[in-house]
């Protein structure tokens, strides 16, 4: 930065990750993709060293545990509670988790550019964060004019309702992890009452045991496996969509009123966990 011009160089490091922030979240969490692959992958192998997975392949478990649970969870929540918890899931596993570190690389690039152009070339810049409608309502406010306690207001409001969605499809979640086992539980009982009322036909009781054990299975695996992992996903999600927009009050409050980027940067690394701050200005 020069002492007389007010400019401000983004450092290399900061205009090249920056650059990546700015693109479309098109690729997968790779950590949540692997963990569920792997994990099916190992249970596949080890049902496979003995036998034929074709054993453990059962419809009417299938039919007690999955359906057992989402009738258990729509008694608990609405249809479409569920159905919005189904696509937050999907994306949670489909998409990258929120990056507090790109938000704050974003917003400091914008700060520069306001100080350097004026407000008005906020108009143009946000639009180029499309993804992220906080943001665009953000940097909207600010073009408008509208002052530090008008943002403060109205946007602490978003704050707080933006991160909503991944709690309350992380509660859904929690709770078909706790119908799942249950129901497994309803389907080896089921299976039994099969089993011992053809204890005159051994040849039929094969029929009946699969079903008391494979139900129990399949409620354990989904349980453990899917639902309480990406529970403990979406809460952990939350917490770092909270955190963006946190990060992105502080910055269009921090613009709105013309303030130095250096000292919004100090801002925004006290938000940021210790080793997850960083230099962005040279």
């Amino acid at each position: 930065m020069s002492a007389d011009g007010g400019h401000y160089e983004l450092s290399e490091q900061a205009m090249s990750a920056d650059a990546q922030a700015g693109q479309p979240a098109a690729r997968g969490d790779r950590a949540a993709i692997m963990g569920l692959v792997a994990g099916f992958a190992l249970l596949l192998a080890a049902v496979s060293f003995e036998g034929s997975v074709r054993q453990f392949l059962d419809l009417p478990s299938l039919l007690i545990v999955c359906g057992g649970t989402i009738a258990a969870v729509v008694v608990c929540f609405s249809p479409g509670e569920v159905a919005t918890t189904l696509r937050v899931a999907a994306r949670a596993v489909l998409h990258a988790a929120p990056d507090p570190q790109a938000a704050v690389r974003i917003i400091l690039r914008l700060a520069s550019e306001a100080r350097r152009q004026g407000l008005l070339q906020l108009e143009d810049e946000h639009d180029q964060e499309a993804r992220s409608p906080f943001l665009r309502k953000a940097m909207a406010m600010v073009v408008d004019g509208a002052g530090p306690a008008d943002l403060e207001t109205m946007l602490s409001c978003d704050v707080e309702a933006t991160p909503h969605r991944f709690r309350r499809s992380a509660a859904v979640l929690r709770r078909a992890a706790d119908c799942a086992p249950a129901m497994g539980l309803i389907g080896t009982l089921i299976g039994l009452v099969h089993m011992l009322s053809r204890l005159s036909d051994p040849q039929q009781l094969g029929s009946g045991m699969a079903m008391a054990l494979l139900t129990t299975l399949y409620g354990a695996v989904l349980a453990n496996m899917v639902l309480s992992p990406l529970a403990t996903k979406l809460e952990r999600n939350a917490l770092d969509e909270e955190l963006v927009c946190r990060i992105y009050l502080v910055g269009a409050v921090s613009i709105s009123q013309r303030e130095n980027p250096r000292r919004l940067e100090l801002l925004l690394n006290g938000l940021l966990p210790p080793a997850k701050r960083m230099t962005f200005f040279d």
